[in-house]
């Protein structure tokens, strides 16, 4: 039986159990076995993981282990630019967009409502979820830790809190999005582009109410929903306030400890 050693860092330690958090693992294998298999062994997503080292030199997910291996993983980092080491994977460029599984419904709304380009069905299998990410070039946020170690899905986030906002809260963190925010541009219930809409080509549709108090309305192109700055509209600004002040310089930054 063959041996290796593994160390997690920063924030990689949530997803091992509590007793095994910050320490140096053993990992015993008999026959050739890939570092990302050995990852994911531990329970820790290969989507989670930014850069590997194999005693102290960069190492690729396609890294066969060998006897006494010490192995480095380190989740992305925040503020510090670990160059010239390598990430796995390279780091996509250009607007970040997401696909949520199906327990992030909630979750996706509020993405839309801050202007990002968030897919969501209720009705989405895994298979057709990895392949979206993959395909659309996408980044998955999913609950569900297997969803996240199929191999054809290379970019993604295990998403850790249960309640919406927080967990808005937590993503918008991670991808650095506060200072991308474009609010109220995205219909929240299909995800299209919305577009402005004069009054008087949906006056039939409003109440008499909201047509008297309401002049500048946006309408969804492709599931027809109307929009305007209701009752709902300070609840929601004052939460994309919270979701900028989390971007803010002075929050935390990952991967910056053992």
């Amino acid at each position: 039986m063959k041996e290796a050693y593994f160390r997690f860092y920063a924030e990689l330690n949530d997803l091992l159990p509590l007793p095994r958090r910050g320490q140096t693992l053993s990992h015993a294998f008999e026959t050739t076995t890939s570092v990302k298999d050995a990852i994911e062994a531990f329970g820790v997503p290969h989507t989670e993981v930014d850069f590997i080292l194999a005693n102290d030199e960069p190492a690729a997910f396609s890294y066969l282990l060998r006897d006494g291996d010490r192995i480095s993983v380190y989740p992305v980092f925040r503020s510090l630019n670990p160059s010239p080491l390598t990430h796995l994977p390279p780091r996509r460029e250009g607007e970040i967009r997401f696909v949520l599984d199906t327990h992030l419904g909630k979750l996706a709304a509020h993405l839309r409502m801050l202007g990002f380009d968030s897919l969501y069905r209720n009705d989405c299998e895994d298979e057709e979820l990895a392949y979206i990410s993959s395909s659309q070039q996408r980044t998955l946020l999913s609950r569900d830790r297997g969803l996240l170690k199929r191999s054809i899905v290379t970019h993604g986030y295990l998403v850790r809190e249960a309640q919406p906002e927080l967990q808005l809260i937590e993503v918008v963190s991670r991808y650095n999005l506060s200072s991308l925010i474009a609010p109220f541009r995205r219909c929240l219930h299909c995800n299209a582009l919305l577009q402005p809409v004069a009054k008087e080509l949906i006056n039939d549709r409003l109440l008499p109410d909201t047509r008297q108090r309401y002049h500048q309305f946006h309408l969804c192109p492709e599931c027809d929903r109307v929009y305007w700055k209701g009752s709902h509209y300070q609840r929601m600004t004052r939460l994309i306030e919270r979701m900028i002040q989390s971007g803010e310089p002075g929050c935390s930054d990952r991967g910056t400890s053992g």
